[in-house]
């Protein structure tokens, strides 16, 4: 970016002893000015995966929900498999109950896939078994 460290410090509002540590690989950074620094370089990932409503749809092989990244809309699912494995309380819930019971968890799920890229080739984000720890 033909940055001097002076100029890079005042852009990341921080110091230029900082940019000189960073550049020199030092471990005694804050993490704060690292992720302030890889800001102004455009390094870092601004998305994020956000869900207003409540609403869902079930049908009977998975739960479908939607998540809103700025304008974009993304349809999020998570198989009834994993509902049933992880989420049903030792099948004391059904996967309608399941999912409306743990959806804060199920939606961090689907926002960790999502900011990772994990999405399947038509653009969604699939919850299965293997990805509920």
């Amino acid at each position: 970016m033909n940055l001097t460290q002076k100029q890079l410090a005042s852009l990341a509002k921080v110091s230029t002893p900082t940019i000189s540590r960073f550049e020199q690989a030092d471990k005694d950074i804050q993490l704060s000015s690292v992720h302030s620094i890889l800001d102004v370089l455009g390094m870092t990932d601004k998305r994020t995966l956000v869900f207003d409503d409540q609403k869902f749809e079930f049908d009977g092989d998975r739960v479908a929900f939607w998540g809103e990244d700025g304008k974009k809309r993304v349809l999020c699912r998570i198989s009834r498999q994993a509902i049933e494995d992880h989420f049903s309380d030792k099948d004391r819930l059904r996967p309608k109950a399941a999912f409306e019971k743990h959806q804060k968890q199920i939606k961090a799920l689907a926002r960790r896939k999502y900011s990772f890229g994990q999405l399947e080739p038509d653009g969604t984000v699939m919850i299965r078994n293997s990805d509920v720890v």
